[in-house]
């Protein structure tokens, strides 16, 4: 990648940053304190610090911007409760404070863009930035804000309900030996997919399609909230703690009718798009109640991933970097980076399938697996040693991104983790058979 192309990534993501709080006023880009989320104005700033942090401060040797910075939006040493309580710079400085990082950041990929360790270093503070704005949206969501705005590439605010029948249906997948994880020869991987090593996975049936609306409305109306033989231990101690009845933002109105909030707005429920906004707890739930499973990362990744045609005997078997092929991410192929503010139908884009012919691996909804976060083989941290290794053991992995996701940054062995508990996040699954 060249120092041009990267950037243009690097305006492009601070771009998305600023659209995505333009509209809101300073109340709120403070919001409410609560446990899932920061306050917005604290948060951009982080986004800003971060890259300062990493890039003109480890790698270029520069001197702080703000001798403040690091006691305001380090996120490692700053409590998240505290955070609503620090006197941050108003929003006018915290804007020219991103607009100033981004400035130099670019500066140096101009003058020193033969440095590797320049080059790593800004994709990856990008690559953070991408996952922020992810972030932003889902506040914008969990506070009922209005859906974002964006000043380039306007998006379709929601896509008309598919009267077509729902794909449905399983993959027969025969298994074999593959290399779960990324290849030594990916241009950039975070240190959690390193390194691809050997796993055997026996054959399986995993859904064509992720779980829609229209399958888990059955769950939620056969009283699948309030029978405890569905959930996990922890999953009713978690449901009967919040008194869950239903996914977060659906409500049941007077006519039997439910109703899903998107961002401010309801809307009758979409039956073939898929569900979204529910927890392990809620999928391992629906799974236990439909006499089905959640698929476990390394079948996830084969399904997505494993080119069949390499041979029978093919010791391993070879891998695509997308479900599709090796093709980057296209319109035709993935409901990504915003295009459509919302799911779209799941028997949409055929041109996504992977070779069992599993859809929209990539892109629309995360997909939660039944694998706990743990580190592969030989696991060396990178640099930011807190962005995996403390969350080892507490998350579940989650795989493909969704419709806030940027494509830039996703592949077949770009792993996602949540604690099992949020449903705030754009997750929704698909199930194996037993």
């Amino acid at each position: 990648m060249t120092a041009v192309e990267l950037s243009e990534w690097v305006r492009d993501a601070r771009r998305r940053t600023l659209d995505l709080v333009a509209d809101l006023d300073d109340g709120q880009l403070m919001g409410p304190y609560l446990r899932i989320i920061n306050p917005m104005l604290w948060e951009i700033g982080h986004v800003a610090w971060f890259q300062e942090k990493w890039v003109l401060r480890h790698v270029c040797k520069r001197k702080p911007i703000r001798e403040d910075a690091d006691a305001i939006w380090d996120s490692i040493a700053i409590s998240h409760t505290t955070r609503w309580d620090l006197p941050l710079p108003s929003r006018a400085e915290t804007i020219a404070y991103l607009s100033e990082v981004r400035d130099l950041v670019i500066e140096a990929l101009q003058s020193d863009a033969q440095i590797k360790q320049l080059l790593y270093f800004v994709r990856y503070t990008t690559f953070h930035e991408d996952m922020h704005n992810e972030a932003f949206t889902y506040t914008r969501q969990t506070l009922a804000y209005p859906p974002p705005r964006f000043s380039v590439a306007a998006a379709d605010f929601r896509t008309p309900i598919s009267q077509t029948p729902l794909m449905a249906g399983d993959a027969e997948v025969p298994g074999g030996t593959f290399l779960l994880g990324a290849a030594q020869d990916e241009p950039f991987v975070f240190d959690n997919e390193k390194w691809a090593h050997p796993v055997n996975i026996e054959p399986f049936a995993i859904g064509r399609a992720p779980v829609s609306q229209a399958e888990y409305v059955a769950f939620v109306e056969d009283d699948g909230y309030c029978r405890s033989q569905f959930w996990t231990t922890d999953g009713w101690k978690w449901r009967e703690s919040v008194n869950a009845e239903h996914p977060v933002y659906w409500q049941k109105k007077s006519n039997g009718q439910w109703t899903r909030r998107h961002f401010d707005q309801w809307f009758a429920l979409e039956p073939n798009l898929p569900i979204i906004h529910v927890n392990w707890y809620e999928a391992m739930a629906y799974c236990q109640w439909a006499g089905r499973r959640l698929p476990t990362e390394a079948e996830w990744e084969f399904a997505a991933a494993i080119e069949p045609e390499s041979g029978e005997n093919a010791m391993p078997l070879g891998k695509r970097r997308f479900p599709w092929g090796d093709a980057n991410p296209s319109l035709e192929r993935v409901n990504m980076d915003w295009k459509k503010i919302g799911c779209i139908d799941v028997s949409a884009l055929p041109e996504s399938d992977s070779a069992f012919g599993c859809r929209q691996m990539i892109g629309n909804v995360w997909e939660w697996t039944i694998s706990g976060f743990q580190p592969y083989p030989g696991f060396v941290r990178d640099a930011y040693k807190e962005y995996s290794e403390p969350w080892f053991g507490t998350h579940k992995v989650l795989r493909g991104g969704c419709w806030t996701s940027r494509s830039r940054m996703l592949r077949n062995t770009w792993r996602n983790f949540y604690t099992p508990d949020r449903r705030d996040v754009f997750a929704g699954f698909r199930t194996c058979a037993l």
